[in-house]
């Protein structure tokens, strides 16, 4: 954004400097606090569920029992049955705790994991993606700061 376009009118009489920065932080997704609108802000900690499966068909196996139970009417899985398709599908030594990664800071999981994980809606579950590890679907439980 150039410097211009922070100078200009922001069209409403009475709105002061905050009200247009205001303006700007909703154009870029965020609300008030530095949080954005879709509830994903700028949130320090996530906590989270996986699957990891090191072949692809596998984990697209997990997704569509998934997507058959719920994801296919719009629901969310319920922590417990992600945590049961998790037992069953994930190689990860996690998935005997129902694929529960805990809490875990930014930085701690390396590059697309770490951008899945921080990018999910809390509640929401990812479509299978590929990391360094293996194909994974993420369950994001909860965001803290």
């Amino acid at each position: 954004m150039g410097r211009d376009s922070k100078s200009k009118d922001s069209g409403g009489k009475g709105k002061g400097k905050q009200a247009a920065a205001s303006d700007e932080n909703a154009s870029k997704g965020k609300a008030k606090g530095g949080k954005s609108s879709d509830g994903l802000g700028t949130c320090t900690y996530v906590k989270a569920r996986h699957i990891l499966c090191e072949k692809q068909g596998k984990i697209n196996e997990a997704y569509k029992k998934l997507q058959d139970g719920w994801l296919s009417n719009g629901d969310k899985v319920p922590p417990a049955e992600f945590a049961k398709v998790a037992t069953e599908y994930s190689e990860c030594p996690s998935g005997k705790k129902g694929g529960d990664l805990g809490w875990f800071p930014r930085g701690k999981m390396a590059g697309p994991f770490q951008d899945v994980a921080f990018n999910t809606l809390v509640g929401a579950t990812s479509a299978p993606f590929k990391s360094t590890h293996g194909y994974h679907i993420i369950l994001c439980e909860g965001r803290k700061n």
